[in-house]
């Protein structure tokens, strides 16, 4: 599609474009509050989408509503994976439909090794990448796979939680903050690791306050302003449009 993208409030692509991952007019809220209001976007499948905004723009309650996870509890529109409901499932659902998320505190199991880890994600189907393909990826992870995986570096960790999701049948990777603390030679590996990923057909959205990093590697980019879309469109895009970046990313 080359039809330009409008910066108004709100309006984006999710009407016209194929979509693999639709989200549509979806509102989430804490408690009383709404933290995402009338949300809307499509995300192509194989593609990265990097989903970004300031502090508090909703990103975080965008990724775990598409989780199903039970905060923030989504009241209103739809979320639509490959032509499945999600917006009708509990989260243990959605992962058997296909959605991994990677929460931003990587929610490594304490008292298992690096190996058990991922064992445990496998327990129940579906089954996606076998260990040995996992330890390919990150060898890092191979050489300690008997240590306990609490015990790793960050980078390491951020890894190993990555690898869990890849070891089921995931259509969908929602990565929260993953470069979070990281060293840059680190976030290079990772990197080169989701573009791996992406090669396979799995489709990423990426939740990245280190924004030019994650539009360096997305494909697509949807900004979030008080839990509203402000802008849909190329990657590309924001890095070439100062104003944009100024105005809803700081950058």
């Amino acid at each position: 599609m080359n039809v330009k993208p409008d910066f108004s409030k709100g309006h984006n692509l999710a009407e016209t474009a194929p979509a693999y991952l639709s989200v549509w007019n979806m509102e989430s809220y804490y408690g009383e509050s709404y933290i995402v209001q009338n949300i809307s976007f499509n995300v192509h499948e194989g593609e990265i989408l990097a989903l970004l905004g300031r502090n508090g723009a909703g990103k975080t309650s965008t990724l775990r509503s598409i989780a199903r996870m039970d905060d923030p509890q989504v009241t209103h529109g739809e979320i639509w994976l490959d032509h499945k409901p999600l917006h009708l499932m509990k989260s243990y659902e959605a992962a058997q439909a296909g959605i991994g998320l990677v929460p931003e505190d990587r929610s490594i199991i304490p008292g298992l090794t690096v190996e058990e880890n991922i064992q445990l994600a496998q327990i129940a189907p579906p089954i996606g990448w076998s260990i040995e393909r996992l330890y390919e990826l990150f060898p890092r992870l191979g050489e300690r796979r008997k240590q306990e995986g609490v015990t790793l570096s960050g980078g390491e960790q951020q890894m190993l939680a990555i690898a869990r999701a890849l070891s089921r049948d995931i259509k969908v990777l929602l990565l929260d903050e993953p470069y979070e603390g990281l060293a840059p030679v680190i976030v290079d590996e990772i990197e080169k690791t989701l573009r791996i990923i992406k090669e396979q057909g799995i489709t990423t959205v990426i939740v990245e306050q280190n924004a030019v990093r994650a539009l360096e590697l997305a494909d697509r980019a949807v900004i979030l302003d008080t839990g509203s879309v402000v802008f849909d469109g190329s990657a590309n895009e924001v890095l070439e449009n100062e104003e944009l970046r100024a105005e809803y990313l700081a950058i």
